[in-house]
């Protein structure tokens, strides 16, 4: 392992260095091999883990390729592994993730939100309050979120909560969330932050996205 972990390092500073470049075709195996002095083998799985995290692209009979770099491309990875962990513990340390980045998300969006933007998201909270089931409502509740993350104009940002949403959690929180008749008071949540957004008050905007993603927090922490 230690051998293939230095395979993957050299790799990355190829590609750190601007070496190697996005789109860029990797020298053929034998050749990179003895250039960085390692063996075949190690080199081999060093790009069959790089693969996996789709830093490069493993194209049979033409070659391997460095990816696009995308941030979307990159962290689709992540999601794989946050798919993989579930539990309780697992749920509430994303939540705190989310708890840190959301808010940030929602302060950049209030300086750059359009009309259009806000009329969207004005939308959003009314088919939630029209949701006929648990899935129409997580079906909004993640489009509001990602729509709030895109408006922050950081591609990054809204890629990574777009990969810490985990639908299939927001399924059981919002199951719960009926079920105690919070319904009306989460979609009131959503509403201020709206209005944040709306009247471009970035810090008015951080506190009620604060606010609505710990309440999330504590309502699941006191399940556990």
């Amino acid at each position: 392992m230690a051998v293939t972990d230095d395979a993957i390092l050299r790799v990355k500073e190829m590609i750190v260095s601007g070496e190697l470049k996005p789109g860029d075709r990797l020298p053929r195996e034998a050749d990179l091999a003895e250039r960085l002095g390692l063996s075949r083998n190690s080199l081999r799985e060093a790009v069959k883990a790089l693969s996996l995290v789709r830093v490069l692209d493993v194209r049979q009979g033409d070659g391997t390729y460095v990816s696009s770099l995308r941030a979307d491309d990159l962290l689709g990875a992540l999601s794989f592994v946050l798919d993989l962990h579930r539990g309780e513990d697992s749920v509430l340390e994303v939540l705190q993730v989310r708890r840190i980045l959301e808010p940030a998300a929602a302060a950049m969006a209030a300086q750059r939100i359009d009309l259009d933007e806000v009329l969207k998201l004005r939308a959003l909270c009314d088919a939630a309050e029209q949701a006929k089931s648990v899935e129409e409502l997580v079906e909004h509740d993640l489009e509001f979120h990602r729509a709030i993350a895109q408006c922050s104009g950081n591609a990054y940002l809204a890629q990574l909560l777009d990969t810490l949403a985990g639908p299939t959690v927001r399924v059981r929180i919002w199951r719960g969330i009926t079920q105690s008749n919070a319904v009306d008071r989460t979609v009131a949540e959503h509403r201020a932050i709206v209005d944040a957004l709306a009247a471009h008050q970035p810090e008015l905007a951080r506190s009620w996205s604060t606010v609505h993603v710990a309440g999330v927090e504590q309502w699941l922490s006191d399940l556990a």
